[in-house]
């Protein structure tokens, strides 16, 4: 008898106060008359794929976006019922919601999404400074996120992840150390620090001179690693940090490959084999007759570059065995590539793994596309 499969579930909530002038992902104004039709389409969503799931353990829910605490608490805690009714949610599931700090000031209703079952919160802190915050269009104060943190410790959550983005425009080094001086000064569980990218058609991208060059932001990224580390947070991906044991189970599936099912306008998938996006169209999932925007069924050789290029993600890195294993290819051809990077401190080999370095994170494109060239052709 074969067991069951374990699934990550992560639900879309596209409604922001306003958008961000760096942000790329599918958000959209948040209007009031929209939310209940929005909380109905999603479930109905949900229900079409529930037989599909029949033999899945989810074992980590995650609503994203846009900003879902917008929603407010009585559709979310609708929506969480909902998804313990159609899927089998383990015992123990990581279920997280993403927050802006001015949406997360009232313990009572943190409290209210933590009975129901919510038990992380991953909040936008992005800057200590108010200045900064305005700059890149975020609608929050330094102080609201510290009142932010304050009330969702108080409404009983032990599991607090915070985002930081440095290579903010006209950011200093200093400023950036200021910054993360601040989030430690919070305690929170997790620390997710993102490079600023200036991404075409966005507003952003008209001001990316203003952003700090690659040798600032490369610094910046050096100090994050160094002192977090000094202060109990394993690197585990290149961008996440995370005390022990606390790192994010729900991402940590889409870095090792395993199965996760979206819902919502622009959410992706990767289930059954399959990997397929649902089109950027709120009207259109609203009607209840979402298109894919993207669909396929990846091959072998495709499926062997994500996991090279995902495991050199990871802090766990690449293990020539289990490589050897999952794929049946020799591993000895990377070793000369490899060997080099570690003469060169991009790479180091640790309890039989090849792991990248600080600084070959900062490479790790290049690195990743080397070992690539090397990968046979079916």
């Amino acid at each position: 008898m074969m067991g069951r499969k374990n699934l990550g579930i992560y639900v879309h909530v596209p409604f922001c106060k306003q958008k961000c002038v760096y942000c790329d992902f599918y958000s959209l104004p948040r209007r009031e008359d929209q939310m209940d039709a929005y909380v109905s389409a999603l479930e109905g969503q949900l229900d079409r794929f529930s037989p599909e799931a029949a033999d899945y353990d989810a074992a980590s829910v995650y609503f994203g976006g846009g900003t879902p605490s917008y929603l407010g608490p009585d559709r979310l805690c609708r929506l969480l019922r909902k998804v313990r009714t159609t899927f089998r949610v383990t015992y123990g599931a990581e279920i997280t919601l993403e927050a802006n700090p001015d949406s997360a000031q009232d313990p009572e209703t943190l409290a209210a999404l933590r009975q129901e079952g919510f038990n992380r919160i991953s909040l936008g802190m992005q800057s200590a400074s108010d200045e900064e915050l305005r700059a890149i269009g975020r609608v929050h104060t330094a102080a609201q996120v510290r009142s932010a943190v304050e009330a969702i410790r108080k409404a009983g959550f032990d599991n607090l992840s915070l985002d930081l983005i440095y290579g903010l425009p006209g950011q200093t080094l200093s400023r950036w150390r200021d910054n993360l001086a601040a989030a430690l000064a919070l305690n929170p569980e997790h620390l997710s620090c993102y490079g600023l990218k200036a991404e075409p058609g966005t507003p952003l991208y008209a001001r990316r001179e203003t952003l700090p060059g690659d040798e600032t932001q490369a610094a910046m990224y050096l100090d994050a690693v160094e002192l977090l580390e000094s202060r109990g947070y394993r690197q585990y991906e290149i961008s996440n940090f995370a005390k022990p044991g606390r790192e994010s189970r729900h991402n940590l599936k889409y870095w090792t490959l395993e199965e996760y099912l979206g819902f919502g306008p622009g959410a992706h998938s990767d289930f059954q084999g399959r990997r397929f996006a649902w089109e950027r169209s709120l009207d259109a999932f609203l009607a209840g007759n979402p298109a894919c925007s993207e669909e396929q069924t990846p091959s072998r050789q495709e499926r062997t570059e994500e996991y090279l290029m995902l495991r050199l993600r990871l802090a766990r890195g690449l293990h020539p065995d289990h490589f050897e294993g999952m794929y049946g290819l020799d591993f000895s051809p990377f070793l000369p590539f490899l060997e080099r990077c570690r003469e060169a401190g991009y790479a180091a080999l640790q309890e039989g793994a090849w792991r990248l370095t600080p600084r070959g994170f900062l490479l790790s494109n290049q690195i990743i596309g080397g070992l690539l060239e090397l990968l046979p052709s079916d």
